[in-house]
């Protein structure tokens, strides 16, 4: 666990009837979707059924340098892939999309999830001679849709029947030497939207990511629909949609989408603003100015102060040169990586009462040194206000929420989290807010993670062992 809670991966998919320079598209949509995954990126490049690949550990700007965008050639489809691991330790094995040759053909396949029942699929797929090479969920899925593809007649056929034993969270892009296809969960926790250029389809995980490459919103893939998108066009399969309450991941809009996004019907940056208003009017105090921490804050802190009437101010200036602090392993480096990545802006602080939007609190650590540096610049007072619940309960569904032990607030009450990290008051977003961040049109959100109110049964799934898989694996890899 570290000091902020991250989404899984950020995918993205594009069809063309001409080849073209499909893998500059992919490239410039993986930047957008940039904030989803660091740890490292990949783009597949298909040309009339031949699969050009290039992913490695890094981000997009360093992985794809020229040459390599050049290798990829033209195609007619691509599917590219953002990740993030739950540790800093680099690991290729693990970078998406993965590539599956076999007798009827070739797949890649990028993946943005996490499925609860990976471990008994993977264990059934071994026994039966399968040999991974990886520690993802994705290369489950990979080879569930190939063992069905071989007693099938269609991809599309294969996905449909991998459905039937996929649980958990997905959201899928992937190609055969003809098709791409899109594919979300039955409950829809991960999203994902298409998009049209002219006669050109594309799939993504975020509004953000088509605005990108200058395609047009056509609408959300819808939970449990199939989408195939071929010569003749897009089609749909429902065959896996049904009645049942959604659960779209509420920490879309609080924290992990980009501010710019809409998902579902809902404008990410307006959600965040609705949070801000919804605190100032749960968790009022008497302050000076209103700051936001950069930068899902920024919106939440908007709303705070257009609701309360404190004026709103720029109390700090992020570093746009540095990565995430979590990609650091060492806790020291995280620490310095922290006083270089935010500066305190001392006019707008010093001998001012100060209410503090962040969108969350994991463990506290880093929450307490920022509050630090708001303390160093003068600061009269700090309120801290979360755009979030606590957070209360592992995730299972691709959110790296893993072990109980490391939430703050399963072990201190409210009070006690704020003297630990530092401020005068804290005030935490209700549960029986959420629901207003979202537009009336929404099928529904997962909240489990500060409820415990789980939408699929999540009995046999262990999350220590998650995460003691996943920094076992990451550090005996390349």
């Amino acid at each position: 666990m570290f000091d902020k809670v991250h989404e899984e991966c950020g995918v993205f998919g594009i069809y063309s009837r001409e080849t073209k320079n499909v893998a500059s598209d992919a490239y410039y949509a993986l930047f957008a979707l940039q904030h989803r995954g660091q740890e490292s990126c990949g783009i597949v490049v298909n040309d009339c059924g031949v699969m050009s690949v290039h992913k490695d550990v890094g981000l997009v700007n360093d992985v794809f340098t020229k040459d390599a965008l050049s290798s990829l050639g033209l195609g007619q489809i691509a599917v590219g892939h953002v990740r993030y691991g739950t540790t800093g330790y680099g690991n290729r094995r693990n970078s998406q999309p993965l590539v599956i040759n076999h007798v009827k053909g070739s797949m890649a396949l990028a993946h943005n999830g996490n499925l609860t029942n990976a471990a008994a699929l993977r264990r059934a797929l071994e026994l039966e001679g399968s040999i991974f090479h990886t520690t993802s969920d994705t290369e489950v899925i990979a080879y569930t849709i190939t063992k069905n593809r071989l007693n099938t007649g269609s991809i599309e056929e294969a996905v449909s029947r991998s459905m039937d034993t996929l649980e958990g969270a997905y959201s899928i892009v992937l190609m055969s030497p003809k098709k791409l296809i899109g594919a979300r969960d039955p409950l829809g926790f991960r999203p994902l939207s298409i998009g049209k250029r002219g006669d050109d389809y594309v799939f993504a995980s975020e509004t953000c990511a088509l605005d990108s490459v200058g395609a047009a919103f056509v609408r959300d893939v819808e939970p449990g629909e199939i989408v195939v998108i071929d010569s003749n066009g897009l089609r749909s399969i429902t065959e896996h949609c049904s009645n049942r309450k959604k659960a779209l991941c509420v920490f879309e809009y609080i924290y992990f989408a980009r501010p710019d996004s809409v998902i579902e019907g809902t404008c990410v940056h307006e959600a965040r603003r609705r949070a801000g208003s919804l605190l100032a009017l749960e968790h009022h105090v008497n302050a000076d100015v209103v700051i936001g921490v950069p930068d899902s804050g920024l919106d939440a802190a908007l709303g705070y102060a257009q609701q309360s009437g404190i004026p709103y101010g720029v109390g700090f200036i992020k570093n746009k040169y540095i990565g995430r602090t979590f990609i650091q392993p060492d806790q020291k480096d995280r620490e310095d990586r922290v006083r270089i990545k935010l500066n305190v802006v001392p006019s707008v602080i010093k001998g001012k009462r100060v209410v503090m939007i962040d969108d969350s609190i994991v463990r506290g650590t880093t929450s307490a040194r920022i509050v630090k540096l708001l303390r160093d610049a003068g600061a009269k007072e700090i309120h801290m206000r979360s755009s979030a619940p606590p957070f209360l309960y592992p995730c299972y569904f691709g959110t790296d929420i893993d072990s109980q032990e490391n939430l703050i607030a399963c072990k201190h009450s409210v009070d006690e989290i704020a003297k630990l990290i530092g401020v005068d008051s804290l005030g935490y977003l209700s549960v029986s807010d959420l629901p207003k961040l979202v537009n009336p049109g929404c099928a529904g959100t997962c909240d489990a993670c500060f409820t415990g109110s789980y939408p699929v049964d999540v009995s046999g799934v262990s999350a220590k062992s998650k995460f003691d898989q996943k920094i076992k694996a990451s550090g005996k890899e390349d």
